[in-house]
């Protein structure tokens, strides 16, 4: 036997380790990155039709009677709606992107409907927090497939009482907490944010204090003590302000419907991972019509909205057709969809009735 026999083997190559697969938010973003820029004409013409409409179906429904005030007063809801929900895209395009829009929306639909963008800025960012999503410190959850149904009722249906809720937030709260300082510092941690979470409270006080804030606060005072006086003096008719407080109901209790079904709302309040976030939020993505109507401005995609948070609403749906196309159809991008509100609904009845 030859040396060259005796010779121990060469180690065989190290087989290269198969590539890890990305992660959800790392594919979303390589897909979608160049759509990530928000277009200001695109938010100036939504913005500003929708609050034509708004007025416009609000002074016939206040005007016109039969068929044609409530056929109106349907419009109406649907364009405030839409109007209003353009507070989310506040809070994650950043300003410079989109130059006096923040101002333009507090003007046309913040200050005038008492929903002022200092509700949500500086509250909705903490609902993305890591740390944050789904636990007692979330301002955005409640584990509503953990609870009865009747609290699931509950929560559903005093959304109908909204517009008495931001005509004591401003007419009342605001003038008297400007006078008593203990109350200024409740009024601003338990009532000046959209929250679903009883538990939560706002500790930004210096945000209170700056201009932004002081100007729609009482900007909304004062345009919500003009509007009495002139219902007090006869001369704003008081049906038209009870039109009014009726559309501002239905449309919050419609949002508030669309809440519902925005997470499956079905953790403890542990801290969840990444991916454990996105799989409890929801997409309802086409074919689907209706969440144009019951979801607008891009929030029928509340998981991807999740993964992709300064996403622009109108770039949504095609972010979703690319990931859509490029994972395979049991991937779990696709495993957070629902086809409608009413089977999302049903789901999250179903859940709740069983606890």
């Amino acid at each position: 036997m030859t040396a060259e026999a005796l010779a121990p083997a060469p180690p065989a190559a190290a087989q290269p380790a198969a590539p890890r697969a990305p992660s959800l938010a790392r594919l979303a973003n390589d897909l979608t990155r160049d759509l990530m820029r928000p277009n200001p004409r695109i938010y100036w013409a939504d913005l500003v039709a929708t609050a034509a409409v708004t007025y416009l179906s609000l002074w016939t429904a206040a005007t016109a009677k039969g068929a044609w005030a409530l056929a109106a007063a349907a419009l109406c809801v649907l364009a405030l709606y839409r109007g209003v929900s353009f507070i989310h895209e506040l809070t994650h395009q950043r300003r410079d992107e989109l130059p006096g829009f923040h101002l333009g929306w507090n003007l046309l639909i913040g200050v005038p409907f008492l929903t002022p963008s200092l509700l949500y800025e500086g509250v909705h960012m903490l609902h993305h927090a890591k740390d944050r999503y789904g636990t007692i410190r979330d301002p955005e959850y409640m584990p509503l497939a953990r609870l009865p149904l009747s609290r699931l009722a509950a929560f559903i249906f005093i959304a109908l009482l909204a517009p008495v809720g931001v005509i004591l937030r401003f007419a009342v709260l605001a003038p008297v907490s400007f006078l008593i300082p203990p109350l200024r510092r409740w009024v601003i941690a338990k009532t000046s944010a959209m929250t679903i979470n009883p538990a939560f409270g706002r500790e930004d006080f210096d945000r209170a204090a700056k201009a932004p804030w002081l100007a729609q606060e009482i900007g909304c005072w004062l345009w919500s003590w003009t509007v009495i006086g002139l219902t007090v003096a006869g001369i704003l008719p008081l049906r038209a302000v009870l039109i009014a407080v009726a559309i501002y109901a239905v449309f919050a209790f419609v949002n508030q419907l669309r809440t519902a079904v925005a997470h499956y709302w079905d953790n403890a309040g542990e801290i969840m991972s990444f991916e454990g976030q996105f799989l409890d939020s929801v997409n309802v993505p086409p074919p689907a019509l209706l969440p144009f109507l019951w979801a607008p401005v891009g929030l029928r995609y509340h998981g991807l909205h999740h993964l992709l948070p300064r996403m622009p609403y109108h770039n949504l749906g095609k972010a979703h057709a690319r990931l859509v196309a490029h994972v395979p159809a049991d991937h779990v991008y696709r495993q957070v969809e629902q086809p409608e509100l009413i089977p999302a609904l049903a789901r999250l009845m179903a859940k709740a009735r069983g606890r």
